[in-house]
């Protein structure tokens, strides 16, 4: 099963044929929607008039890829410092992957590994590495021997807590309210801290 957000289908389309676009959503997937994030990129591809590839992107014109970020509609609400993030992710894919961001993946020994592996990009806590293991995991047939281990709670087959988990509107209202709980669990601890 593939990822099916409600978004574009050809946003969703451009997410299941090219990982650098599944990437560059999971970097975008922070203080936006998940719509938001992950329809970007191919508001960006629109925008540049084809699909990049991580080495146009390492080697973009800072200025000019903010630029492409910041036209109304921004493809985040912090356009700079998302350009710059997904710049940054394209030079280690360049550099480590020959600029394949499946290669991010691709001939894994195990999910340690894998986690390590998206866990050394930039922008990429425990958390957010851990989501996309899962995301992999669950909707791309990424399944190194112990993945689900290596995503923690987001690898668990009938969690609804992250992008890993939509399929549909209702699986979304299903993750949309654990968020929801998850926040105000925190709020509530920080208040009575």
């Amino acid at each position: 099963m593939t990822l099916a957000l409600p978004i574009d289908p050809e946003a969703n389309a451009l997410l299941r044929r090219s990982p650098l676009a599944l990437l560059v959503g999971m970097v975008l997937d922070q203080q936006v929607s998940m719509e938001k994030a992950f329809s970007s990129p191919y508001v960006l591809a629109q925008r540049l008039g084809h699909e990049p590839d991580a080495a146009e992107l390492a080697g973009y014109d800072p200025e000019a890829l903010v630029a492409l970020f910041a036209t109304p509609p921004a493809l985040h609400r912090f356009p700079k410092a998302m350009a710059a993030r997904v710049q940054e992710v394209c030079r280690v894919l360049v550099d480590r992957y020959d600029g394949d961001a499946a290669g991010l993946w691709t001939g894994v020994a195990d999910g340690r590994e894998l986690l390590r592996r998206v866990a050394d990009l930039p922008g990429f806590g425990k958390q957010k590495a851990q989501i996309f293991v899962a995301l992999l995991g669950k909707r791309f047939g990424v399944t190194p021997e112990g993945w689900r281990e290596a995503a923690g709670g987001y690898g668990e087959t009938d969690a609804y807590r992250s992008v890993a988990d939509v399929t549909d509107a209702e699986s979304l209202r299903r993750v949309r309210e654990y968020k929801q709980q998850m926040k105000a669990a925190a709020k509530a601890k920080a208040a009575g801290a």
